[in-house]
Parts: structure tokens; sequence; C-alpha cells
């Protein structure tokens, strides 16, 4: 009686194994699908640049590099277990991408106009970085008090006898 039952409990787990193993490789083909198609659409991105000249071109592949790096970031951001800190992630992403941009756009003026145009990008970037690191900061101190971490520690009145 008991080889039936080891046989029927073993049976079972690999049972389990194997589905386990089959959803894993099915979770890997799909993020490697998503990458590809990330790619593609990167790369038709790029190719509508070809048609334009000097700047335009310029700020064109910044645009679809920006893209490009910030869906990749969110398909990287699906699957993180730190979900603050890929959110963090994606966001600076987003601000680099957007400086990127900005910049390119400030290479169409000249002197000192251009170089506030970039002395603007650059804050806009870092204030945006800022903003991701402080939301981080708050998704990782948040669990801690909802699970009942410590609270500071308050001063004892005296007692008044």
């Amino acid at each position: 009686m008991k080889p039936i039952v080891t046989s029927i409990a073993l049976a079972v787990s690999l049972a389990f194994a194997a589905a386990a193993q089959a959803q894993q490789v099915n979770e890997h083909k799909v993020k490697k699908a998503e990458h590809e198609r990330i790619e593609a659409q990167a790369k038709a991105d790029k190719k509508k640049c070809d048609t334009l000249k000097a700047n335009a071109k310029d700020i064109c592949m910044a645009e679809a590099k920006g893209k490009e790096k910030v869906a990749k970031a969110e398909l990287d951001a699906k699957d993180d277990k730190d979900q603050a800190k890929a959110q963090k992630h994606v966001r600076e992403a987003k601000a680099e991408a957007a400086y990127d941009v900005a910049a390119q756009k400030c290479d169409d003026q000249k002197g000192e106009a251009k170089d506030a145009c970039i002395k603007q990008a650059k804050v806009e970037r870092d204030r945006a970085k800022g903003a991701a690191e402080k939301a981080a900061d708050a998704k990782h101190d948040q669990p801690r008090a909802a699970t009942g971490g410590t609270a500071p520690a308050t001063p004892e009145k005296p007692k008044k006898y």
C-alpha cells in the first residue's frame, strides 16, 4: 500500500514541476518576443528619421532611441521583484530620453540662448530624477510602516506623583 501512495505522490509532484517549468519557459518566450517587438519598432522609428536632414534628423533619432530605452525599462520593470527600484529606473529612463531630445532641440539655437536651453534641459532632467528617487524611497519606506515596523521613539513624559 505504501509504494502506491509514494508513487502517486511522486507522480503528482512531477506533474506540478513540469507545469512550473513549462510556465517559466513560456514566460521567457513572451518576454523575448516583446523585446524583439520593441527592437523592431525602434528600427522602424529610426528608419523614418532617414528622410529628414540636419538637426531634425538628430531630434528624430533621439526620440526613437529614447522611446526604445523607455520601452525596454518598462519591460524589465514588469518582472522585477523590487518594483520601487524598477519604477525608479523607468522614470530615470524617461528623464534621460526627454533630456536627449531637449538637448538636440537646443542645437537649433546659438550662443547664450543655446547654453540657457541646455542648462534648462539639465535642470528638468535632474528634477525628474530627483522625483524618481523620492518616489522610490517613499515606496521602500512604506512597507515597513505597513508591516508594523518601529516608529521613532517619543520621550516619555515624567510622571507626577
